[in-house]
């Protein structure tokens, strides 16, 4: 949609569809009351005051529902809207849909509710990043974090640099301007300035990695040659039997994904067992590759071998395969044979148990270095981009304040600055990315 579109009404299922308690009928726009008086049974509704009725089609009865009517400007829009909520059942909200589709709306686009949010200025855009974010969080600490940018931790300090750089942009203008009512401020005082700017500008993106982890999780691949209790790992730090698990060399032939939420999500990988490629079939030598593949792409690798028969060349192939990884090197099957092993993290039997829970210790201690519990908020890549292009302008104008170079020279560089951080607002946005953002919104929302 054009930004400059005029809105009509629109209006889709909010909540998910399946069978539940209850369904939520959104309606915006400004034929949003007159809709709802074409078909529920109480009429005269007043903003903000809930009604109990009956949704009709031409006499028809079709469901008992709660309304809940908004005038504009206040509702999540910002437009006139209603609310209805009727029974859960998949049937029961299309009904709804089709009859509110028939008396004049369309179905809204993905994201388009908040999109009208943001562009009737009830949020910034990265709040409305965060409504994404939090509907699809895959942990509770994600949701958590989500929730600090949709109540303006973000966008306060973006505003916040963005007021720093402006006044400094203000002196220099005002002396270059006003030659002779204002001196153009001092070289020492813009250093200082610009780099308390960087700073604030590294903090947020010192903290880069940790969003990107808290986002997309952390990928967790089981390695090691076949028949050394890769998959029975992997059925007990899941406490699932989810992969097939026997004593025959190379049962698993394929990547196997599973989550987990311990605070940040995890998807953990089994693979198949890599060995000489001569010593296996065709569907082996593929699910090998795919091994390696998982292995590369891994953010912590758990290498497990056989404590039994002890670490032999083929282990030691896979443990040179992956040198340059995060990994633990784990011992299994210490019910068959105890002993010490040297350069190993940890000895386990996933047969009794043994060693467990200090593995799944281990692992949590890891990951959660990779994002830590608390953060003063988290960032996309979008707005990771716009802060690099920020701070690049800001360090052209921190070198040219060093230099001496002229004043109105420098004053492009902050101008360009500014711009980059009203990016991350929505203060200056373009039609391609507003719907590339709204895009992955789902439909309702």
């Amino acid at each position: 949609m054009n930004i400059l579109q005029e809105f009509d009404t629109i209006t889709a299922i909010a909540t998910p569809i399946g069978t539940g308690g209850v369904g939520v009928i959104r309606i915006s726009g400004d034929k949003s009351f007159e809709i709802i008086e074409k078909i529920f049974t109480k009429k005269n509704l007043t903003a903000g005051k809930i009604a109990h009725g009956w949704l009709v089609d031409e006499d028809k009865k079709i469901d008992e529902v709660i309304v809940l009517p908004f005038k504009s400007p206040n509702s999540y829009t910002g437009e006139d809207v209603i609310e209805i909520h009727c029974h859960g059942g998949i049937n029961v909200v299309r009904n709804i849909l089709d009859l509110v589709l028939k008396c004049g709306a369309r179905t809204a686009e993905r994201g388009e509710f908040t999109k009208r949010a943001f562009l009737n200025k009830k949020m910034d855009l990265s709040q409305a990043e965060a409504v994404a974010d939090l509907i699809h969080a895959k942990t509770k600490n994600f949701a958590k974090q989500s929730a600090k940018n949709l109540s303006g931790v973000l966008s306060e300090k973006i505003k916040e640099i963005r007021q720093d750089i402006f006044n400094v942009l203000s002196k220099i203008i005002a002396g270059i301007d006003f030659p002779e009512d204002v001196q153009e401020p001092e070289y020492s005082y813009i250093i200082s300035e610009f780099e308390k700017v960087l700073y604030k500008i590294n903090k947020i993106l010192d903290g880069a990695k940790s969003s990107d982890i808290l986002r997309q999780g952390v990928k967790i691949a089981i390695l090691g040659k076949p028949n050394v209790g890769k998959s029975s790992l992997f059925n007990t730090l899941l406490n699932v039997e989810r992969a097939i698990v026997t004593d025959i060399a190379g049962t698993t032939r394929d990547v196997i994904k599973e989550n987990l939420d311990w605070d940040v999500a995890i998807t953990l990988i089994d693979t198949a067992g890599i060995r000489d490629n001569e010593q296996v079939g065709k569907v082996e030598e593929i699910g090998i590759e795919y091994s390696k593949q998982s292995a590369e792409e891994a953010d912590l690798i758990l290498f497990l071998y056989d404590i039994s028969t002890g670490m032999n060349d083929e282990d030691k192939t896979i443990l040179n395969l992956i040198k340059d990884k995060k990994h633990f090197i784990i011992a299994n099957k210490s019910d068959l044979k105890e002993q010490t092993e040297i350069n190993t993290d940890i000895i386990i039997s996933t047969k009794t148990g043994k060693g467990i829970d200090e593995l799944k210790s281990k692992i949590k201690e890891i990951v959660y270095n990779f994002s830590p519990d608390e953060m003063e908020f988290v960032t996309n890549k979008r707005q990771q981009q716009c802060l690099e292009k920020c701070k690049e302008s800001m360090l052209q104008a921190l070198n040219a304040a060093k230099t001496f170079e002229l004043q109105d020279l420098i004053s492009i560089d902050l101008k360009s600055a500014l711009l980059f951080l009203d990016e991350i607002t929505g203060e200056v946005i373009t039609d391609e990315i507003l719907n590339n953002i709204f895009d992955h919104f789902c439909i309702g929302k």
